[in-house]
C-alpha cells in the first residue's frame, strides 16, 4: 500500500515589485475611472477615506480634483485640503496623505517628498499614491518611499468592473494605488 503525502508547503510568493522585498497584498476595488485632469473618482476617494482613517483624523489632500474633499467632509474627517499643496502641509500630523503621481507642483525630488510625508504622518499613518496603471511605474515609487523610511503595505488595483463569477477574468484597470506606511515603532510626527 502506498502512502500518499497530502502535506504541501505554501507556494513561494512571486511578483515582487522590488527584487528582494516580499510582495504585498493586492486588492481589487471596482470603482469608476477618474475624469481627465483628476486624480480619482468620487468612489475611490470614499474608499480611501473610509478604509484608511477614523472619524476626526486629519487627511492631507495633495490630489487633483474635489473627490477627496467630498469624501473627507462626508466621513467627518478633518483635512488640509488641496490648497495645502501651495501653502504648506500645516503643523499637525496626519493619518493619511493622498497624492497623485508623478508629482506635479512639488519642487522636490521623490526622496524629499516621501521624507516630508514621513515627517507629517502619525505612526501607523499612510500615504496613498495614485498613478495611472503601468506595470513598471510602482517600482520607482516604492524605492523612493523605502529610502525615506516608509514601508510598502498594500497595492490596490482600481478597475471599472468587478470580476464576475463564471466568466474569464479581464480587469479594466485604470489606477494603481500604492499604500505606504510609517511604522508604529517610530515616535510622534517629526517637526
Amino acid at each position: 500500500m502506498t502512502e500518499t503525502n497530502h502535506h504541501h508547503s505554501a507556494p513561494v510568493p512571486i511578483g515582487d515589485v522590488v527584487p528582494g522585498i516580499p510582495p504585498v497584498p493586492i486588492t481589487v476595488w471596482p470603482v469608476p475611472a477618474p475624469h481627465r485632469g483628476e486624480t480619482m473618482s468620487n468612489a475611490l476617494g470614499v474608499r480611501l477615506v473610509h478604509n484608511l482613517t477614523h472619524p476626526s483624523q486629519l487627511v492631507i489632500d495633495l490630489a487633483d480634483g474635489p473627490q477627496l474633499v467630498r469624501a473627507v467632509i462626508a466621513a467627518r474627517r478633518r483635512s488640509h485640503l488641496s490648497s495645502a499643496r501651495h501653502s504648506g502641509w500645516g503643523r499637525e500630523a496626519a493619518s493619511l496623505i493622498v497624492t497623485g503621481w508623478p508629482l506635479t507642483g512639488e519642487a522636490m525630488t521623490p526622496d524629499e517628498f516621501f521624507a516630508r510625508c514621513k515627517a507629517k504622518l502619525l505612526p501607523g499613518g499612510c500615504v496613498a499614491v495614485l498613478l495611472a496603471h503601468d506595470v513598471t511605474a510602482p517600482v520607482d515609487v516604492v524605492i523612493a518611499a523605502r529610502a525615506a523610511g516608509l514601508a510598502y503595505l498594500q497595492h490596490i488595483v482600481a478597475a471599472d468592473q468587478p470580476p464576475r463569477k463564471g466568466t474569464p477574468t479581464r480587469l479594466d484597470i485604470h489606477t494603481d494605488v500604492l499604500i505606504l506606511t510609517r511604522s508604529t515603532q517610530d515616535g510622534g510626527a517629526d517637526e
